[in-house]
């Protein structure tokens, strides 16, 4: 493994390539969610580098080991910031004209905006429980919550409305529903709790452009769709998804609909992270349809 930091403007990316970048095999580049979370909760995809094929992960700037920006305010956190950072980490590392992208929920919408700028050196885009609409996100979510027990549905609605999301009524109802369609396995495990240690380190950019948490999608984000522009993905793509994802079936339809070369696969026994609760399965799947490619 080499770690190390990317210039980035003012700014540092760090990063951890695990393999050789030199290898027959195309390199693949992780992207995590958030936005503002951490790489961590993703660590195990390691594993595909003993294939032989080189594995990147980084965090983005704004979470994890990058640079913090807590005092930058929502004209900063853009789209096209991550999209910037993410193509001036391919150039650094060489690898702009030949690699694999994973990304993973917020990832996986980045890696999607990516994707239809149909960059030369992207062979194959791996889309993991990741929503083509935020608007098709917060609807079923609604739908979610509602299977909920009662007393937690009303508690959600009642302190969302008097702005009270750091009660502990309202935190104790969000860990139900993340329980369910977030990660299934619980206790989390330490990969995942690690990044929710640096997440709520520096929040900034998940509260900006997403929310206070993963259903109540009041950010900058909130209006963000690619449905009608995802028809120019030219390059081989995998969607993943669970049986339980917060990320349900409704919110992937539009990338199987609409990308002309598309697969997909769901994990019956996930909600979020089938990489935690299914790591085999779901390194088997990707690896198959990435050595496919190479």
């Amino acid at each position: 493994m080499v770690e190390g930091f990317v210039p980035f403007g003012e700014y540092e990316t760090w990063y951890r390539v695990t393999g050789d970048l030199d290898s027959a095999m195309t390199p693949l580049v992780i992207v995590h969610g958030g936005p503002g979370c951490s790489h961590d909760y993703l660590d195990n995809l390691v594993e595909i580098a003993t294939s032989g094929r080189a594995v990147v992960h980084y965090d983005q700037v704004g979470g994890g080991r990058s640079t913090l920006l807590p005092e930058n305010g929502p004209e900063f956190w853009t789209v096209d910031l991550f999209l910037a950072e993410l193509d001036n980490l391919l150039s650094h590392l060489g690898i702009e004209q030949r690699y694999f992208l994973l990304g993973q929920s917020w990832g996986g919408m980045l890696g999607a905006e990516h994707a239809i700028r149909q960059p030369a050196g992207l062979k194959g885009l791996v889309i993991s429980n990741s929503p083509a609409s935020m608007a098709l996100w917060a609807s079923e979510a609604k739908i979610l919550r509602a299977e909920l027990p009662t007393e937690m549905e009303a508690a959600l609605d009642r302190h969302e409305a008097s702005g009270t999301t750091l009660d502990p009524e309202y935190l104790a109802a969000t860990q139900a529903y993340y329980d369910l369609h977030v990660c299934r396995v619980v206790p989390n495990p330490p990969e995942l709790v690690r990044t929710f240690e640096f997440l709520n380190r520096d929040s900034t950019v998940y509260n900006t452009m997403n929310g206070p948490n993963e259903f109540f999608c009041i950010g900058t984000l909130r209006d963000w769709s690619v449905v009608d522009r995802v028809h120019a993905i030219i390059t081989p793509t995998l969607l993943l998804s669970g049986r339980y994802d917060e990320a349900t079936p409704v919110t992937v339809q539009p990338f199987f609909d609409n990308i002309p070369d598309v697969r997909w696969e769901i994990f019956e026994n996930s909600s979020h992270m089938p990489f935690i609760e299914e790591p085999e399965r779901y390194r088997e799947i990707v690896e198959k349809f990435l050595s496919s490619l190479d």
